[in-house]
């Protein structure tokens, strides 16, 4: 009986016990969860290892810089940004995955990454499905506006419209070969420049499409059926959309077989500062490349950049390029919106990026448009022997991306506007939007 009363008696402060425990459990759980509020995560979504790692390491380290210096300002609404870098090693699948676990594991506020649009279309889904923010800093073939992304690379318009432009007015070429890596982005702008190409009164045997895979390197028959197609006596040129480090070989065989850039001038869309580093230029002398930006051209603005990026490399020797200077402005661009937002909230951040307006490196000031794509000056630039580029041409100012291509039936009629219309491609012929919001 006496140990039954006992038992009876001890049960409350065995409650107690438990509750205090409990509490003290939880203070110590949440402890870890509150520290984590204070640091607002970053994913960094670029191949460290495999084909495109040539292109895109630089982009990993660009925004390790980028946030370093955020963090020196005082981080965003006070709270301090923590990079989280991951390597979907050039293995699109691997892309998806990864972004699914920037997102869901590490708890990232937005995502910096991709390069080749194969890689962005890997990832779309689950941006779209875990309603998180990506910004992606390349060049692409347009056809696309996403409610989750902002492409702070060129569209069609901003890059390869241009360069074909100038080569038939300034270059007086005639015979075109559009030669690419065997995937979208390649063929998707290879079929806008062969519809423009056509529109401009160019005839089917004068144009020539080829396409090689990732990693191409056996470039002997190609160049050599590059050479007769260009001995028919007309003005021939070549449009690189090749990806990667195939451009490597690529320009190899050309100095090989004699190929000169004052014969067969070639334009790459995908070879900048960082791809011509380190390698022999002799082979690409006079060669053209279609840009936004160079690390050649003289402003303030980019002599500081260039100072801070050597400095924060420790390498006096490293370069800088296009698809950077589009992170610096797509970085600058979220900062601003996050801190008009007063929010990290994804739906806040995507509703305050339109119509936010950033510096670019070159002189003039980028503007997230209504279609999540930026204003961008066009730049063509000739490769010299140290590796930069001479710009030999560029557009008077900043044009404006647009998501559709004017080019091609199914999308002339299409528009992206996600501030009044809430849609990536509204029909303005038929007033509908083609797909949900």
């Amino acid at each position: 009986m006496l140990q039954s009363i006992r038992s009876v008696a001890e049960r409350p402060i065995a409650r107690r016990w438990l509750l205090v425990t409990g509490l003290s459990l939880g203070l110590m759980a949440a402890m870890p969860s509150a520290k984590a509020q204070d640091t607002i995560k970053i994913g960094i979504l670029h191949s460290l290892s495999g084909t495109m790692a040539i292109s895109e390491t630089t982009l990993k380290d660009v925004m390790l810089m980028l946030i370093e210096e955020q963090n020196k300002k005082g981080g965003v609404l006070g709270k301090k940004l923590e990079a989280v870098v991951v390597d979907p090693a050039s293995n699109w699948p691997l892309f998806a995955e990864k972004a699914r676990e920037l997102i869901t594991k590490d708890k990232v506020s937005v995502v910096f990454g991709c390069w080749t649009s194969v890689s962005r279309k890997s990832v779309l889904p689950v941006f779209k499905e875990l309603n998180s923010i990506l910004f992606y800093p390349v060049q692409y073939e347009g056809e696309e506006s996403e409610r989750n992304v902002f492409y702070t690379g060129a569209a069609p318009n901003q890059q390869a419209i241009p360069a074909v432009d100038y080569l038939m007015k300034d270059e007086k070429v005639q015979r075109w070969v559009l030669a690419g890596t065997d995937y979208v982005y390649p063929r998707t702008t290879n079929k806008i420049l062969e519809a423009y190409l056509k529109a401009k009164g160019v005839k089917p045997e004068d144009i020539m499409i080829n396409y090689t895979p990732f990693g191409h390197s056996d470039w002997q028959t190609i160049v050599a059926d590059i050479k007769k197609f260009g001995s028919a006596g007309k003005k021939t040129a070549v449009v690189s959309t090749i990806n990667g480090d195939a451009n490597v070989p690529f320009y190899k065989e050309l100095g090989n077989q004699g190929v000169k850039a004052k014969d067969i001038p070639v334009v790459a869309f995908s070879v900048g500062e960082e791809e011509l580093a380190g390698i022999d230029t002799k082979p690409l002398l006079g060669h053209l490349a279609a840009w936004n930006y160079f690390e050649s051209i003289k402003n303030p603005a980019n002599a500081d950049f260039i100072s801070k990026w050597k400095a924060f490399t420790k390498n006096p020797k490293r370069v800088t390029n296009d698809p950077m200077e589009a992170h610096v402005i797509g970085f600058a661009m979220w900062v601003k919106a996050v801190e008009k937002a007063k929010s990290f909230d994804p739906d806040k951040v995507i509703a305050a990026l339109p119509g936010i307006e950033a510096p670019n490196l070159t002189g003039g000031v980028s503007k997230m448009l209504p279609n999540h794509h930026i204003t961008k000056p066009v730049f063509i630039g000739e490769v010299r022997a140290d590796g930069q580029f001479d710009v030999v041409w560029k557009t008077p100012g900043l044009v404006p991306g647009d998501a559709w291509s004017k080019e091609l039936d199914g999308s002339k009629d299409l528009i992206g506007d996600w501030v009044t219309l809430k849609c990536g491609n509204y029909n303005t012929k038929t007033k509908k939007c083609m797909s949900g919001t």
